[in-house]
């Protein structure tokens, strides 16, 4: 993690600041489009497959991924689990 890296929270808005939050962002972002297709059957854009999202689960957390649905299953808790971790690791800085 880079020490230049943090969530900065305004009034009205949050940030994301550096490579570290960027990715903490961009995981999230993943995290959601496969739980959008698991609850509904929406891709989120005409290239997110299924196995591009797992891909995309992947590189993140290092595992590789069964494609059908407890593939989709397990790369969101196992996202999920990253999450956590990275938002506990990253300071939040308050800008009221």
């Amino acid at each position: 993690m880079t020490e230049d890296s943090h969530i900065e929270l305004r009034k009205g808005s949050t940030t994301f600041v550096g490579p570290d939050a960027t990715k903490l962002f961009a995981t999230k972002m993943i995290q959601s489009a496969i739980d959008l297709y698991l609850k509904t059957g929406i891709k989120v854009n005409r290239a997110y497959t299924p196995t591009a999202m797992l891909a995309a689960a992947s590189r993140t957390t290092g595992k590789t991924y069964p494609r059908g649905k407890l593939g989709l299953e397990q790369a969101s808790a196992d996202l999920g689990l990253w999450i956590e971790a990275m938002k506990s690791a990253l300071p939040i800085e308050r800008k009221d």
